[in-house]
């Protein structure tokens, strides 16, 4: 650490310090993410370097060439595709990925902090719904870039995120389905307090609306995304005489899910059940039938993320959001009902 790492251009680290009633050092642990400083001395030194926007010198202050990538789980498709997207970039640019499973769908959890801020990365992409304004104040001090790759569609106004458009998703899927004929459309979305399910939910209902149907509540499930899930509420949604001739899955997982529950309810797909995916991850298109599914650039996103984190022009603070296109895939998995 040196007395002339810039602070903004407008004042020193040592005026700072001083600022904030510390020493120097005291500042260069906070900065190094050192867990010997008491939480309030830490606050008060990390709101004054965030007040003053501060950035340090790229001499002083030795990168990591790594990105790091965070996630509440590792162990679906799904992640796997943001991991070759983010790779993709770090390859361009002769860094490497380090992978962190780390806290719940909403947030990582608090000891994953010292020690990215220890690593001190080219930039970190989480994938979670929400950060803490802690984690926000504390990377933005020690001027690591991070950038949300955002599975619930609704980020802090103040993080720079990358999304996909749902709304548009969840009524395409749903439209196909009308525009075949079918007139009891379930929906096994995701979970209840993430947007991104609420806004899959909304295009389903528009585009039952849009083909003059009335939402049965009796048809809509929140799901987990993973296939469990999906064949347990499609188990229930396919239990009587009355059942739906078709099924939107609010993720490819649980459409795999769906499809299970069809075999094991002896319906055939889609002759009897007609089910759309959502996600396109590759397995989808290997399925029995192969999945109709409404594409979500997943890779893509990962891409766009790791891309914002080396641009100089986003440090980390601007709070820039792309939202990139869904669009329909159509294959066997979806016919117009018997009936019909």
């Amino acid at each position: 650490m040196h007395d002339d790492d810039e602070v903004g251009g407008r004042v020193t680290l040592a005026a700072v310090a001083k600022e904030a009633g510390v020493s120097m050092p005291t500042v260069s642990k906070v900065l190094n993410g050192r867990s010997d400083v008491s939480r309030a001395t830490r606050t008060k030194v990390e709101r004054l370097l965030e007040t003053h926007g501060y950035r340090r010198r790229g001499q002083s202050a030795p990168r990591s060439p790594l990105i790091e990538i965070v996630f509440h789980e590792l162990d679906s498709i799904w992640s796997m595709e943001l991991i070759k997207g983010v790779e993709n970039v770090a390859k361009e640019n002769r860094a490497t990925v380090a992978l962190t499973e780390s806290g719940t769908r909403h947030t990582p959890a608090p000891d994953w902090l010292p020690g990215v801020l220890r690593r001190r990365p080219l930039g970190v992409v989480l994938v979670f719904s929400a950060l803490p304004e802690d984690v926000k104040r504390r990377l933005r001090a020690a001027a690591i870039p991070f950038v949300v790759i955002d599975p619930a569609g609704d980020p802090d106004p103040d993080v720079p995120s990358v999304g996909s458009a749902n709304w548009a998703g969840g009524l395409a899927a749903t439209r196909h389905l009308t525009d075949l004929g079918h007139e009891r459309v379930a929906i096994v979305t995701g979970p209840e307090d993430m947007l991104c399910s609420l806004a899959r939910l909304d295009g389903y209902r528009s585009a039952l609306a849009m083909a003059g149907l009335e939402t049965d509540p009796r048809l809509t499930r929140f799901g987990d995304f993973h296939v469990r899930g999906g064949f347990e509420h499609a188990m229930d949604l396919l239990d009587g005489p009355d059942r739906p001739t078709a099924i939107f899955a609010g993720s490819d997982l649980q459409a795999l899910g769906v499809l299970e529950a069809a075999r094991v309810r002896g319906l055939r797909v889609p002759e009897d059940l007609s089910v759309v995916g959502y996600d396109d991850v590759p397995p989808a298109q290997w399925s029995s039938p192969p999945l109709t599914t409404v594409h979500q650039p997943l890779r893509q996103m990962a891409e766009e993320a790791a891309r914002m984190l080396l641009r100089p022009d986003v440090p980390g603070t601007a709070a820039q959001r792309i939202e990139l296109a869904t669009h329909l895939v159509v294959r066997q998995s979806t016919a117009p009902p018997e009936e019909a």
